[in-house]
């Protein structure tokens, strides 16, 4: 039986249990606290933080292979292991270039790949052409660390500009900002996409990610484009994919424009929250096929088991130790509806508490979509 070590115990390795269970490997996770999901499907549990190196080494005595749960690690502790023989995938030099949000852009760029006019701030030379450069409004982003929102803000004015950068402490790091051109898209998108050991690429179907303050809320799978904007978005993932020689599954946050074209927003190396409606709506769910990639299996089939599903996040509201369960057993009495909890000991205004995946028979649903994810949201927020 082959042994995964996960660095990260959040819902994501969380959602590989049923995974690890079908394909006969066994999940060893690294996370901080005795908390967090992941803890209770691991085999074996170690508890440091996830740049822990040490702690990872000691992960690795106990593998055949590590991968991860997040991208926040630090890949010079990591490669001292590597050196070592630990294998990890996706692979560390796939890693590298993605974690900086200024690098990834210049990575994207030097590929060739469609994304919005970018600047990196170095606030020890930076004056007010540089924070006119792009015009406004404008996005300014921490290069690291961010994620759900956290560390993006869209920027009015100038002056809005200076007094958000006078509000974080940068005396220490004056690197820490990117400035991204605003892009009045239409609507935003992504895609799954997976990479094996020998270099065989699969794609999910592009799905539609519905945000309310910058979080995710809703995915529609599939998304209602053309089969153009389709095979544009297919070619961006394989040239990112093979580009990087990724192995594991791998997201793409994408924008698209009132004239269908095409700009690519964030990327993640690992599985992503507009995957999930995959678990059960796909023949192959997200996890099932990073587990598949990473312990050198064949990767399994993409194709959707239904026309159309929308999934949904319960996203938290309040502080609460609660786990909702009255409103959870609401939302399963919905016609082929999905609930999966993720057992978080505690509730906070915007975390990821569960998600909801609804399969519909038809296709084009446009007024039932919409209906059924009003129906979610209104038995979950309270108002």
């Amino acid at each position: 039986m082959k042994r995964v070590g996960v660095i990260g115990g959040g819902q994501l390795a969380w959602m590989m249990a049923d995974a690890a269970k079908k394909l006969g490997v066994e999940l060893v996770v690294q996370t901080p606290s005795i908390n967090d999901p992941a803890v209770s499907i691991s085999v074996d549990n170690i508890f440091a933080s996830v740049d822990d190196a040490n702690a990872t080494a000691e992960l690795a005595h106990k593998c055949d292979v590590i991968t991860f749960e997040n991208e926040f690690v630090e890949i010079k502790a990591l490669s001292k292991l590597a050196q070592q023989g630990v294998c990890f995938r996706p692979q560390l030099e796939a890693l590298t270039p993605l974690l900086d949000k200024h690098h990834q852009r210049c990575y994207l760029r030097d590929l060739g790949l469609p994304v919005p006019r970018f600047v990196a701030l170095d606030l020890a030379f930076a004056d007010d052409a540089t924070f006119n450069q792009l015009g406004f409004p404008v996005v300014l982003k921490t290069r690291r660390h961010g994620y759900d929102g956290q560390g993006t803000f869209i920027i009015k004015e100038i002056e809005n500009l200076k007094q958000k950068l006078e509000l974080h402490n940068i005396n220490e790091n004056k690197n820490i900002f990117l400035l991204e051109e605003y892009i009045p898209f239409e609507r935003e998108l992504a895609v799954i996409a997976a990479r094996s050991f020998g270099g065989e690429v699969v794609i999910y179907p592009v799905v539609e990610t519905q945000q309310e303050e910058q979080v995710c809320r809703r995915v529609i799978a599939p998304a209602d484009i053309s089969p153009k904007v389709a095979v544009e978005i297919e070619k961006i993932a394989r040239t990112l994919l093979n580009s990087l020689q990724y192995v594991g599954v791998f997201g793409i946050e994408l924008f698209i424009t009132t004239d269908d074209k095409i700009l690519v927003n964030e990327v993640a190396p690992r599985t992503h929250n507009s995957g999930h409606f995959s678990i059960d709506a796909c023949v192959t769910s997200q996890f099932e096929q990073h587990l598949r990639a990473v312990c050198g299996m064949d990767l399994g089939s993409t194709a959707m088991i239904c026309p159309t599903a929308v999934m949904v996040n319960l996203l938290g509201y309040e502080i609460s130790q609660s786990d909702y369960m009255s409103k959870r057993q609401q939302i399963e009495q919905i016609p082929q509806a999905h609930v999966h909890w993720y057992g978080k000991s505690e509730s906070r205004p915007g975390r990821k508490l569960g998600h909801v995946t609804v399969l519909l028979d038809s296709d084009n649903q446009g007024q039932a979509i919409a209906s059924i994810a009003r129906n979610i949201e209104s038995i979950w927020y309270p108002n």
